[in-house]
């Protein structure tokens, strides 16, 4: 032939990088071994010819998409001999040299870099093939560990960067140990120390998931769990994007913690394992660690109570666990996750016995009793009301009976060590100030079974990630205990007395009320919730001396929340109790005469504040006079802000307010919305307020003129309150996305 390899070509590749062609467009001309004279003649280079084709990289052969010609047939892997780059005196450029039985095909491209990716895209083809077969049928185990190797080595080293370049050897090996399930654990620890080069960057495939889940469970202490997991499981953590598209992902990580947990440190090499995932720094620099981590513990934690689930159907019903009754039918063997329920004595003296869970809401006072009573059992009236048969739900049924307190679900010892561990890390991530709020959010449609909610010893644990959430002071942690949406119960309402989750004597529920009373700044809205569905405890706690509680029930008289008498008095006669609540009350009782001294004895109808005037001189100053007949009140170019609020709503006369250039916020705005709603002119104009402030306005009907210049107003929320104030007609909105 007189064809030369072009070493040279070979070396200038070095260093360079290539993608892992597929098909593409090349020339392509097929020259036979010359046997004769004539064919020496036929074969000379003046009579070939060059045809176009466009060739496809199958995973067996290389073809042609027009198969005619050179290509009728396509080529195999396993017919070609060698792969070289050539180079002709006074001949065409850029050829590729298949040595095949009888002949040869010449590949010409179209400039150098297409030959050198033709080459490398071919030889691994080809190298890939010989590998497959090669290890499809395995003889002496310590060659296929040599083969392993030698193929890890070549995916290291090979010039073409593709995705493909290094899953192609994985899945030959996760083929490999699917096939060949009767391995030994030092042959299981070999290849997975051969191809730990290759998870590095890596996710290993499914097949490949199921073989390391199977190693951490048989052999939790193996140093491989330690010196080669490690490193994968951080890159799922780190860079997976979707459990759902690879499950077996979940429970390889799953796997791998609960295999960690049975070192002999246990908790602690977890816990090291999750500050590693957090990183040094007060924020972690990884977004997709911390819902990937919340998510292996939330599957973990269902699949405790997966059997129970899964059986549900052939479990006692939940109407029979309220009514602790069974109807004799066919059912399952009990399975090791068992729903306990009390005898059918203990429930017909339900009328006469409390429940353990809630003794404390059982007090001497009969009057605060009775609330109690009447509001654990609003719901069971209205379900009797209707006469529904349908089962209820788990929630509603341990807040209502009293007996259920005895109800308790036993988990195997597996399933109890998995729950532990990831109950515990929930924990270890909410003490991280970073992750809290993803976490709060991430929690806060409560994404449980109800078996687990209905699991004394889970409802424990996972106090502690609630007292968290309720001891954080930014709202975006805290707000995420109420719940979803209306009609939804919360953690706020699992954990207040009389809920599934409650335990104590309404300490956590005091925590709560506490911080959100500071989010929500006292509206209205919260307190009407409290009034509707946990008037009873407030009033329990706050017999007990509870502060927070005292103060719940004075806002509800000062804000005219309860309107039956008989409800008054009877708060009133809770907080005349305590020394705490007395003094609140008395203190109640001073402001309310000062309002009403206020309204009566009149005052300026106007009043312009110094600049530079604070809350505090704002404070002093209403409350040294009488301005119960003031309209117009300017603040504007002041120092006050949100807390102010507290004092304006207790003008009742004021119709115009001028808050121009102050530090007054959204806060105030949503507390001004709700009691000064006769207000017709407001100035907020360069002010902090947002569109979250901005929309509380819309119940402010008898605004006339409204100034947001140089806020933060968007052009939605300003459509929205323009189709919601009837009787607006000035509005200022320059220098705002609405302008």
């Amino acid at each position: 032939m007189g064809a030369v390899p072009c070493r040279r070509a070979l070396l200038l590749c070095n260093g360079m990088r290539y993608k892992l062609l597929q098909e593409g467009d090349i020339q392509v001309c097929v020259i036979r071994h010359p046997r004769t004279f004539l064919s020496k003649i036929l074969t000379s280079k003046f009579l070939r010819r060059w045809e176009p084709h466009h060739l496809t990289l199958a995973d067996n052969s290389l073809a042609s998409a027009t198969p005619s010609g050179y290509m009728e047939n396509s080529v195999s892997y396993s017919a070609i001999e060698d792969v070289q780059p050539l180079s002709w005196e006074n001949a065409p450029k850029y050829c590729l040299q298949l040595t095949i039985p009888g002949g040869t095909v010449l590949l010409q491209a179209a400039n150098s870099y297409l030959r050198d990716q033709w080459f490398h895209s071919l030889q691994w083809k080809k190298k890939i093939y010989k590998y497959k077969k090669v290890l499809s049928n395995p003889s002496r185990w310590e060659v296929v560990l040599k083969e392993i190797r030698t193929l890890v080595d070549m995916a290291l080293t090979s010039p073409l960067q593709d995705d493909s370049i290094n899953q192609a050897p994985l899945e030959i090996v996760s083929k490999l140990l699917s096939e060949n399930t009767n391995l030994t654990t030092q042959e299981h620890e070999n290849i997975i120390a051969a191809i730990a080069p290759l998870l590095e960057n890596n996710h290993p495939p499914p097949d490949l998931c199921e073989f390391f889940c199977k190693h951490c469970r048989e052999r939790p202490r193996s140093m491989v769990v330690i010196e080669v997991f490690t490193p994968v499981v951080q890159r799922i953590l780190k860079h997976n994007m979707d459990f759902g598209k690879c499950p077996r992902l979940r429970l390889f990580t799953q796997e791998y913690i609960l295999a960690l947990n049975e070192l002999n440190a246990g908790m602690e090499v977890v816990k090291k394992f999750i500050q590693s995932m957090h990183g040094p720094t007060g924020h972690c620099p990884h977004p997709r660690v911390l819902p990937n981590l919340v998510a292996v513990c939330l599957a973990a934690i269902y699949s405790c109570y997966e059997e129970f689930i899964n059986s549900r159907d052939n479990s006692p019903s939940l109407k029979e666990i309220r009514n602790g009754c069974q109807q004799p039918c066919d059912r399952k063997p009990t399975l090791p996750l068992r729903l306990l329920h009390p005898s059918p004595d203990l429930v017909s003296q339900e009328a006469t016995l409390s429940e353990p869970r809630l003794k404390s809401v059982v007090v001497a006072s009969s009057e605060v009793h009775v609330e109690v009573e009447r509001t654990s059992t609003a719901k069971p009236a209205l379900t009797a009301s209707t006469g529904n048969d349908s089962e209820p739900n788990l929630i509603d049924c341990l807040m209502v009976s009293p007996a259920c307190g005895t109800m308790s679900i036993e988990l195997g010892p597996q399933a109890g060590r998995t729950l532990g561990c990831h109950v515990e890390i929930l924990k270890l991530l909410s003490d991280y100030d970073d992750w809290r709020p993803s976490l709060a959010s991430l929690l806060q449609p409560i994404p449980f079974p109800k078996e687990a909610l209905a699991h004394e010893k889970f409802t424990k644990e996972l106090k502690y990630v609630i007292q968290r959430f309720a001891e954080d002071p930014r709202q975006e942690v805290h707000s995420c205990l109420l719940s979803v949406r209306a009609g939804k119960d919360g953690w706020f309402q699992l954990y207040s007395p009389g809920g599934v989750a409650c335990d104590d004597d309404g300490e956590l529920f005091a925590s709560m009320v506490h911080i959100l009373m500071g989010s929500c700044y006292k509206t209205k809205k919260f307190l009407l919730s409290l009034a509707e569905n946990k008037l009873g405890p407030c009033m329990l706690l706050a017999l007990r001396g509870n502060q927070t509680m005292a103060e719940i029930l004075c806002l509800m008289l000062e804000y005219n929340i309860i309107d039956n008498n008989d409800t008054q008095l009877q708060i009133i006669s809770t907080l005349e109790s305590t020394d705490v609540g007395k003094r609140m009350y008395e203190q109640l009782c001073d402001r309310q005469r000062e309002l009403k001294e206020l309204q009566r004895k009149g005052g300026p109808t106007r009043l312009t504040l110094p600049s530079k005037s604070t809350d505090a001189d704002l404070a002093r100053l209403l409350s040294s006079g009488s301005f119960g007949n003031l309209e117009n009140l300017s603040l504007a170019f002041t120092n006050v802000t949100s807390a102010c609020a507290e004092h304006l709503i207790k003008l009742p006369s004021l119709k115009q307010l001028n808050l121009w250039s102050t530090q007054f916020g959204d806060a105030g705005l949503r507390l001004l919305s709700e009691h000064l709603t006769m207000l017709q002119v407001l100035n907020l104009c360069e002010t902090p307020v947002t569109d979250a402030g901005l929309l509380a306005l819309s119940s402010m009907k008898s605004l006339c003129s409204l100034n947001m210049n140089s806020t933060k107003l968007s052009a939605d929320t300003y459509e929205d309150l323009k189709a919601k104030l009837p009787n607006l007609k000035e509005v200022d909105v320059r220098y705002t996305e609405a302008w």
